[in-house]
């Protein structure tokens, strides 16, 4: 099968694809023909700034042809998505059966890969919010695939104003188009400040101004890998909050509620609130151009990689 790994550090370059042997499910384990892969900010700079290489995890979707020991909730045939701990670059990968969930019939590996994972991150920010109805918003990233959703959550938990922060202009119709009501550029000096709630997906050199923008009371959920600096005074003349979120705390700590999550997003996809954004469908060997678009901060919602299908 085609695998995409990394012996060096750095940028898109260094990317190359393999040929290796199918892998083999373990215990608790499924192995997936992969339809689709979504490429993540967090991935991208782990091969950017990481201290070595790493196996590349990830979003992935597609049909299960073999079960582990133990395996009871699904059968060969399923069509699932779920979070990949490595080697999720590839034409086959070994999943978790606790980390997956079935795709609805309709709906495409693509779509699933757009809208799950992105969507947990988004929900779980928004919750850690704790947004009341009449609030305002600000969402950072929000060209992003989790700030897409982002935005739309915010917009049907009733926020009075939703502003969307993006790197540039031409981004701006894009974002309106999922519900911002205004729009604002990093490097504006007035980000229309006050906020009462910052859902921060960059952080790093834009952590310290976007909570310079919070309004008395007023909460920041970082959830980026981005890192960044908060000076306690600014917390403190606001009385405010930064609040870190990880998926992956809902994920272990609270299963019912992430596997409730998982349902209510796909309900709210059928009823119209929410809509995925995707960018560009990309063949898995051009994994490359894929992280050059993440990199670049080009796409406009989620990346996804697309093997070929495989012989069987």
């Amino acid at each position: 099968m085609l695998r995409i790994r990394h012996e060096v550090n750095g940028g898109p370059d260094v990317l190359f694809a393999e040929r290796v042997e199918r892998p083999v499910a373990g215990a608790g384990e499924v192995l997936l023909r992969v339809e689709a892969v979504g490429v993540t900010l967090p991935t991208v700079r782990k091969v950017r700034e990481g201290s070595g290489p790493v196996p590349f995890g990830g979003e992935v979707a597609g049909e299960i042809v073999a079960l582990g020991a133990g395996v009871t909730a699904f059968s060969v045939g399923d069509r699932v998505t779920g979070l990949c701990f490595a080697d999720a670059y590839a034409e086959f990968a070994v999943l978790n059966s606790a980390m997956a969930s079935p795709v609805p019939d309709g709906a495409s590996a693509v779509e699933a890969v757009a809208l799950v994972r992105s969507g947990l991150v988004a929900r779980g920010a928004y919750e850690a919010a704790r947004v009341e109805p009449g609030e305002s918003v600000l969402v950072t990233a929000a060209a992003s695939a989790v700030g897409t959703l982002a935005l739309q959550y915010a917009k049907a938990g009733g926020a009075s104003r939703v502003v969307a922060a993006v790197s540039s202009a031409d981004k701006a119709d894009f974002v309106r188009g999922l519900g911002a009501d205004e729009v604002v550029r990093y490097q504006d000096a007035d980000w229309g400040a006050p906020y009462d709630v910052i859902l921060d997906g960059v952080g790093g050199d834009l952590l310290g101004p976007a909570v310079r923008t919070l309004a008395t009371g007023g909460r920041l959920v970082a959830f980026s890998s981005g890192g960044g600096t908060v000076e306690a005074y600014e917390l403190l003349v606001r009385g405010a909050s930064v609040i870190g979120f990880q998926m992956r705390a809902i994920a272990v700590g609270k299963p019912e509620l992430y596997d409730r999550w998982r349902r209510e997003l796909w309900q709210m996809r059928d009823a119209g609130t929410l809509r995925t954004a995707v960018h560009e469908e990309i063949p898995l060997d051009e994994a490359a151009r894929a992280h050059a678009l993440i990199e670049e901060r080009r796409n406009l919602g989620k990346v996804v990689l697309v093997p070929s299908k495989p012989a069987a």
